[in-house]
């Protein structure tokens, strides 16, 4: 996870003003600028956020705003890969309950958590349009559905 450091703020501060050149309004930079936080960082840090409010003008608390809104953006730091599992009714009614119960049992992994080696992060997901092949997941920007156990085990070992 790259750590929050006066060369990283100051990239971002680069990245963001050249942003502001291409925006016509000081809210549109933000989702490039929250993006760019992300990439450099791996997650949406308090620096961060303060640091695309001194660039843009925009308050700290609306930056914060729409990277809470956005499930798209983490703001705090996350495993190596992202698994976001769905628990809508298709996939509930297939079994993802139960997916969620083994990836604790067997990893230690709880929603919103990320496994002790920082290996995987789980986000509970309300639908990842696969209702057809439930349960389906996303892990990183893989799809996988039709998911049990074994098959949960076979796609995790895949991925350091």
């Amino acid at each position: 996870m790259p750590q929050v450091t006066a060369d990283r703020l100051r990239l971002l501060r680069t990245t963001v003003c050249d942003l502001m050149g291409l925006y016509a309004s000081r809210q549109g930079v933000l989702l490039p600028s929250l993006s760019a936080a992300e990439e450099i960082f791996g997650f949406v840090s308090p620096e961060a956020i303060e640091e695309v409010s001194s660039v843009t003008g925009v308050p700290t608390a609306e930056i914060r705003g729409v990277a809470t809104f956005y499930a798209m953006y983490k703001t705090k730091p996350m495993g190596r890969h992202i698994i976001q599992l769905c628990t809508n009714v298709s996939c509930m009614i297939e079994g993802a309950y139960d997916l969620v119960a083994y990836l604790e049992e067997k990893y230690g992994l709880t929603p919103g958590g990320t496994t002790s080696d920082g290996r995987f992060s789980l986000i509970i997901m309300e639908c990842i349009g696969a209702c057809g092949t439930a349960p389906a997941m996303i892990l990183d920007t893989d799809s996988y559905d039709n998911l049990t156990k074994d098959r949960l085990d076979t796609v995790l070992e895949n991925y350091k």
